[in-house]
């Protein structure tokens, strides 16, 4: 029995979309401009312990449209899963984290980010495919120089 207790567990509890927000700062009279809009979209990602064994996990996505100075819209998503992770050395529960946990909800974000565009009346937003392996590297990489940043960022 003392084995069974000390097999590793890796299982998806829950998935969820933790936040949602919409802005149309200079709507309507923005909505007759003809130019083509700026496009910035940020990511970042997040992971925390809420229990013995348990993580939420969240990727955000802020995509901001602007013509000139002015906002034509700005979408911000965070989806979040639990995680439960138990019987692994740290070191790898932190590559799971910061690799496995984000390529599970990230569809998932690409796909509201784009719904939630197209029910604003603009053309859908694809996020691009993410390689969460390189960003989780260069995450560990900053902090282990003394940068501290505790969040990943990809412009």
């Amino acid at each position: 029995m003392a084995e069974q207790d000390q097999t590793p567990v890796f299982q998806l509890q829950r998935m969820y979309l933790k936040d949602l927000s919409l802005e149309q700062p200079n709507s309507p009279q923005i909505l007759l401009e003809q130019q083509q809009p700026q496009v910035d979209i940020q990511l970042s990602m997040s992971a925390e312990g809420i229990a013995d064994g348990l993580f939420e996990v969240g990727v955000t996505a802020t995509v901001t449209t602007k013509i000139g100075d002015r906002t034509l819209f700005l979408v911000e998503a965070k989806q979040a899963g639990i995680f439960e992770i138990r019987n692994l050395p740290p070191e790898q529960v932190q590559g799971v984290l910061g690799v496995v946990c984000p390529q599970m909800i990230y569809p998932y974000l690409r796909a509201i980010v784009s719904d939630v565009c197209t029910r604003a009346g603009f053309p859908p937003i694809l996020l691009a495919e993410v390689n969460f392996q390189a960003m989780f590297e260069a995450q560990q990489q900053a902090q282990a120089g003394g940068d501290g940043a505790g969040e990943a960022t990809i412009n």
